[in-house]
């Protein structure tokens, strides 16, 4: 839902991955959702099979996931929570819709911000909370691993790090969980890395992006397209995605992400890392500032 930047790239990347028979876009512009399907369908003739086409709800009962990327859009140095108010109408008309077809499946929430969207979704569709996912956190730890890789000159794929709380301004970046082939990071690189810039490069990657090309895609495409895979394969992989905290860390009843199992039924366990005492205070402020951006849209 959502044939925009990113709903489009996620759309290809899902068609290269090989995850799913059948790919429908649905877009409040039918004609771009057509013309993006037809461009799909060009580039599908070269990949492995599938029916890609641009269609409505009334086809989305039997859809194993629905991806949500429509929402409103920021611009230059808008934050992803300024736009709150304007993407939460979006997102419940989706929902709305998707529900009133008879959908069943999981809902994977990609719009921003997406740990308010995520939650808009699950009171909208009034399904159990492992069946409505955010993207969360996921593109950002990948953001992190990749600035960290760039300094001690190591594999993404080697170092274990995750960025958790809101994907935006107060996200955290978990310092005392990162780990090098088994190694904490100042024993694997004593002084090395500057807490403060990695921190800073991690958080506001997303405006240089958008301050250069005027949107994000391939990040958070890729991102869905995990998410997607690990749902599908049943993998019960853990990634940091968005989900309905109860209780973790003292908070309650809001979506923010940790480390979480997923599988073919959904979000099966939400984890809750050691923590250092700075860590969890700068978790529970991200709570806070999730929290009062909630009430305002409610």
């Amino acid at each position: 839902m959502g044939a925009g930047h990113v709903g489009a790239t996620a759309a290809y990347a899902l068609m290269l991955r090989a995850l799913f028979r059948e790919i429908i876009l649905i877009d409040s512009d039918p004609a771009l959702a057509e013309a993006e399907a037809a461009d799909l369908r060009d580039a599908n003739a070269l990949a492995r099979p599938a029916q890609i086409r641009a269609g409505g709800y009334d086809e989305a009962a039997d859809a194993a996931i629905a991806v949500i990327t429509a929402g409103a859009a920021t611009h230059g140095d808008e934050s992803r929570l300024s736009v709150a108010g304007r993407s939460a109408k979006i997102v419940r008309t989706c929902v709305d819709s998707l529900m009133a077809a008879g959908f069943k499946g999981i809902i994977v929430v990609a719009s921003n911000p997406v740990d308010l969207m995520a939650m808009v979704a699950l009171r909208r569709s009034g399904m159990e909370p492992a069946r409505v996912i955010g993207t969360g956190t996921l593109l950002d730890s990948n953001r992190l691993r990749q600035a960290l890789s760039a300094r001690l000159d190591v594999a993404p794929g080697a170092i274990h790090a995750q960025v958790l709380g809101e994907h935006g301004d107060s996200e955290v970046v978990a310092f005392s969980g990162i780990r090098i082939g088994g190694m904490a990071l100042e024993a694997f690189a004593p002084g090395a890395v500057d807490r403060q810039i990695v921190t800073k490069d991690v958080r506001e990657a997303a405006y240089r992006i958008v301050a250069g090309k005027g949107y994000t895609s391939f990040g958070v495409a890729t991102a869905i397209v995990r998410i997607c895979e690990a749902i599908v394969r049943n993998e019960r992989a853990v990634m940091p995605v968005s989900t309905l905290l109860k209780g973790q860390y003292g908070i309650d009843d809001l979506y923010l992400s940790l480390p979480c199992i997923l599988g073919s039924s959904g979000l099966e366990k939400a984890l809750t890392p050691e923590l250092d005492a700075a860590e969890i205070a700068a978790l529970m402020a991200s709570a806070a500032v999730l929290r009062e951006a909630m009430a305002g849209i409610e």
